[in-house]
């Protein structure tokens, strides 16, 4: 698939939209579909378009619902975490140390991660700052993570695939076609290389 490039206004409003969108479907979402669609309404391309389809089950679906579909989906008994270093580092020390990191590196482009109420590797929060800090730096370094996210959630017949598939999208290159292929782009590393993803090696508790 050939895709067009995309200004990175556009890329943060896909990523900002996608974020709100795997939040907790509580009843703010719900007042606030009508500005997510206006905002996604001006951006063309796959991932919006995407998007605008799952902004049209939500608005489909009563929210309690929804909830009960979300607590369902995004448990870690069934593999499909939201904590992006829940698939890096599994239930290990190391894991701690990957939470300070990305505070430190939200501290370093002016936003405070304290007293936020969720953890700084939970994927709604990773994208917020992505669009705001209008880098993908920490969606490429977890992209692995992202892909196995998505491939599980496919797996799973859930409409929450798409907004994974259209935050895969935002990144460069193709998405890997299963979990092996998945695995051998976290072997390869992450494009900066201070950050080593070799817990995706497979540290102990980590997720198959």
């Amino acid at each position: 698939m050939i895709r067009t490039r995309r200004s990175r206004g556009d890329l943060a409003v896909v990523q900002q939209c996608a974020g709100r969108l795997l939040s907790y479907p509580d009843e703010q979402l719900y007042t606030q579909l009508p500005l997510l669609g206006e905002a996604l309404g001006g951006v063309r391309g796959g991932p919006a378009a995407t998007l605008r389809g799952f902004l049209g089950h939500v608005r489909a679906t009563p929210r309690a619902e929804l909830a009960a579909h979300y607590v369902r989906v995004f448990d870690f008994k069934n593999r499909r975490s939201l904590y992006l270093t829940w698939w890096t580092e599994g239930d290990t020390r190391r894991r701690g140390l990957a939470l300070v990191r990305l505070k430190e590196t939200y501290r370093a482009h002016g936003l405070d991660w304290a007293g936020s109420g969720e953890l700084p590797d939970f994927l709604p929060a990773v994208l917020e700052f992505s669009a705001l800090a209008g880098t993908d730096a920490l969606l490429r370094e977890y992209r692995p993570a992202l892909e196995l996210l998505r491939l599980s959630l496919g797996d799973g017949g859930t409409p929450y695939a798409a907004v994974l598939e259209a935050v895969c999208a935002t990144l460069p290159g193709a998405s890997p076609r299963d979990r092996a292929a998945a695995r051998a782009m976290a072997r390869r590393g992450p494009p900066r290389e201070e950050v080593g993803l070799e817990p995706f090696g497979p540290p102990t508790g980590a997720p198959r």
